[in-house]
């Protein structure tokens, strides 16, 4: 029996709207209502998660939420932290060399904001998303004590296709790179992702990976749907994720998640 159910937001349970549908508020509602768990996995920043996590009521004291992709596991209620691995200034700023070595965007998140070397409508895009501020500045002035949580690189679909491929093996070695979106390509500890997130919530509330499922539809996602017991990608999902799942749902304008919850978890 399935007890955890870990979801991605962007693409999975947020329609094109960026709206949770009442089909699927009912759903977790009656999941709660059964004494099983739902946990919000998403590539965000807590600022950009914390209202969603309000009108779902996920207050509970076995509540969680994974955000940054892994890099930060918390519960919502007491604010613990059950997992935290930032990057630090000195990979933004390594980083930031190997961006300008090819020619694309890049920005990085702290927990309250996001740092850019010059704004770009990429960086508009995450701003706008999750709800917090731009700061822009040269990567040189940033103070050491800066706290860097994940870096990306931000730029139009067809640029990050050409150059993914050139990205230094050496880098590819240090960090754990995901592509989280058509625009964007996240950067984080290579310690860091959905899965070990997703494994840290289950460890916390004593449960075994066949018993958690895991729903979500682009590159981040791909860890998460690979540790659990039912690893499911959205019917609007990449390939990639498709190819590795065990089922395919729905897609998230037709209530995917809804309809995992439904078929899955209620009694």
């Amino acid at each position: 029996m399935y007890k955890l159910i870990a979801v991605d937001m962007d693409g999975t349970l947020l329609n094109e709207k960026k709206e949770i549908s009442n089909r699927s508020r009912k759903a977790i509602s009656k999941l709660k209502e059964e004494g099983k768990k739902l946990v919000l996995a998403t590539g965000r920043p807590l600022n950009g998660v914390m209202r969603y996590i309000e009108k779902l009521n996920l207050f509970d004291e076995n509540d969680y939420v994974i955000a940054f992709n892994g890099a930060l596991v918390q519960s919502t209620k007491t604010k613990q932290i059950i997992f935290n691995k930032p990057l630090s200034v000195k990979a933004y700023k390594e980083l930031y060399e190997i961006s300008q070595q090819l020619g694309v965007n890049i920005h990085a998140l702290t927990d309250q904001s996001v740092l850019t070397p010059k704004n770009n409508p990429f960086t508009e895009i995450e701003s706008n998303i999750n709800q917090i501020p731009i700061i822009e500045g040269a990567v040189e002035e940033i103070k050491d004590t800066t706290i860097i949580v994940k870096v990306m690189f931000i730029d139009e679909p067809e640029k990050l296709d050409t150059i993914i491929p050139q990205i230094p093996n050496w880098i590819r070695e240090k960090y754990t790179i995901l592509r989280s979106a058509p625009y964007f390509l996240e950067f984080l500890d290579k310690s860091v992702n959905k899965g070990t997130g997703v494994s840290a919530v289950a460890k916390q509330l004593g449960l075994k990976r066949e018993e958690v499922i895991c729903v979500g539809d682009a590159g981040n996602d791909l860890d998460m749907i690979r540790y659990a017991g039912l690893g499911v990608a959205m019917g609007n999902a990449f390939d990639e994720i498709k190819s590795e799942a065990d089922y395919i749902t729905h897609t998230n304008e037709e209530d995917g998640v809804a309809h995992v919850i439904e078929k899955f978890m209620l009694d």
